[in-house]
């Protein structure tokens, strides 16, 4: 019997990681408090000594993660200076789907400052042509911003398999893109560093953290997303689990049915090929320009192709879901995209069948809830630019170290 692998220990602490996590750790107390907090709160609720924390926010405030505001008096000796979040500090989101791209810039306190959408049909399109297009769309919003602005970086969040660390869109079924390197396509110099995210995983992001540095969300549940087909991320521990390659969460390509239909993907029987918003029209008799919504009327109505639709998405989506809940044991399934603007059709009886399937139901089955930004159309914008500033959060001295880049 073999050995078990013991993990591999921690590098000892040097002066600059000890500094590296006591300013991580004041920046997440200054950006996760409900009020502004003035350094002797900070001290208090960090447990470092008043001089300690002087220096850290000082550091902070000239790396532009925060800013003092007005002081507030109306008690004895020196009124405090509250410390807020520097909103000038700001990362570009983009995100590329088949119906349209969308450049978004967030803010650190998690304000969106300026966005543009481009619609389009970009099923089976040239990256090389669509790229550009993106690339050139998150420029004029950062020419909108203000010359105040200070951009950290930017991130591309992707409808497909993307391979961290290498720049690599592995592939997009629904785009028709395979082995692109897409930051170069994008033809846009001014965007700062470009980290490539799968949409999905940056739209789970919004739900755990709707604001950088504040984990005020749920933090383990399996969220689904979809346009045309299904993507899907699992959260735990309020971190997107990514897998060795980066390729976990894809449950739109889990097989509910070895003889189902061909997918794009090369299988068979995918989830997303009976929950995808193109299966449901389809199975609906409905046109390929026709919403969700017009989908969801069909159902009240009761139109019986568009009812049998309904419930056959709902035996894929339960087998589907019945397994991931299964093996990874979260508490919880969020609704995004068009199955998240379906909630009220799908979402009680969705629970309802897990909660007699799964091993822990009787102990109490995960709930199935609609995410809160189901009516903004581009999460993943928004998760792929909090995903840029949790970086700076995680490591600040490296940001404030080399300077910070050139503002917007």
């Amino acid at each position: 019997m073999g050995v078990p692998a013991r993990p591999r220990p921690a590098a000892a602490a040097t002066q600059a990681t000890l500094r590296e996590h006591n300013l991580s750790l004041v920046a997440r107390i200054v950006l996760g408090a409900p009020t502004a907090m003035s350094r002797a709160d900070v001290a208090v609720a960090t447990a470092l000594t008043r001089s300690t924390v002087s220096r850290l926010v000082d550091d902070l405030l000239a790396g532009g993660l925060v800013r003092e505001v007005a002081k507030v008096g109306g008690g004895l000796g020196r009124p405090a200076t509250p410390v807020v979040a520097d909103d000038r500090l700001c990362a570009l989101g983009l995100q590329v789907n088949a119906t349209f791209l969308l450049a978004r810039l967030v803010a650190l306190d998690g304000t969106v400052v300026a966005e543009e959408a481009v619609d389009g049909d970009f099923v089976g399109s040239d990256p090389a042509a669509v790229l550009p297009l993106m690339g050139a769309c998150g420029a004029r919003v950062l020419a909108t911003a203000g010359a105040d602005r200070i951009l950290v970086g930017t991130g591309l969040a992707l409808p497909g398999i993307v391979r961290p660390g290498t720049g690599t869109l592995l592939r997009a079924p629904n785009l028709g893109w395979s082995a692109v390197e897409p930051v170069p396509l994008l033809a846009t110099p001014d965007l700062g560093p470009v980290q490539l995210s799968n949409e999905a995983d940056s739209a789970a992001v919004t739900v755990a953290q709707p604001v950088p540095g504040r984990p005020d969300g749920p933090q383990d549940f399996i969220y689904l997303s979809g346009e045309i087909g299904i993507g899907g991320a699992a959260v735990l521990g309020g971190r997107v689990m990514r897998g060795q390659h980066g390729w976990a969460g894809e449950i739109g390509h889990v097989c509910v049915d070895a003889d189902g239909p061909a997918c794009p993907c090369g299988s068979r029987g995918c989830l997303e090929r009976y929950a995808g918003l193109r299966a449901l029209q389809t199975a609906a008799g409905l046109p390929a320009t026709a919403g969700i919504d017009q989908f969801a009327e069909a159902c009240r109505a009761g139109d019986e192709a568009a009812v049998r639709a309904l419930e056959t998405a709902l035996g894929a989506l339960e087998t589907a879901l019945v397994s991931a809940v299964n093996l990874l044991d979260i508490p919880a399934v969020v609704l995004g995209g068009h199955l998240g603007r379906l909630g009220a059709l799908i979402a009680p009886d969705l629970a309802g069948r897990l909660g007699s399937r799964v091993l822990a139901g009787r102990f109490g089955g995960p709930t199935v809830t609609v995410d809160e930004h189901v009516e903004d159309r581009a999460p993943a914008a928004t998760g792929a630019a909090i995903s840029v500033l949790e970086g700076v959060i995680d490591r600040p001295a490296a940001w404030i170290d080399g300077g910070g880049r050139p503002g917007r």
